[in-house]
């Protein structure tokens, strides 16, 4: 059983990949991109997307309707840029802490389903 945990878990260079990619998707504005990070369940909930949707519980529910709230982000941001600061991750989770555009610092938690992808 601790094998198959272990094999199981997400390593240090697929972390990196992930946040390196998906931080590269976000400055190029390129949605297409952006979205080959998540599924079709996918659910995002944010403080973000509870200003911008004006919607307290910041909840976005399914690939569509996620790339519907990523395209309204960017039209909103058109200077959005990221840098990421530091990486965490866990078994099946990363924790990306990055700074903005305006130099505000955020970290993004992001649980990742068997494929790789990013389902919360």
């Amino acid at each position: 059983m601790l094998n198959d945990i272990i094999s199981n878990m997400l390593s240090e260079q697929q972390a990196q990949a992930l946040a390196n990619h998906w931080i590269e998707a976000w400055n190029s504005h390129n949605l297409e991109e952006i979205m080959t990070h998540y599924p079709e369940d996918v659910v995002l909930t944010s403080p973000v997307a509870a200003r911008i949707l004006g919607d307290p519980s910041g909840t976005v529910s399914g690939k569509a309707a996620l790339q519907a709230y990523f395209k309204r982000g960017l039209e909103t941001f058109p200077d959005l840029r990221f840098e990421l600061a530091d990486l965490l991750w866990g078994l099946s989770s990363v924790v990306l802490y990055y700074s903005n555009q305006n130099g505000s610092k955020t970290a993004e938690y992001m649980e990742l389903g068997s494929d790789g992808k990013v389902t919360k």
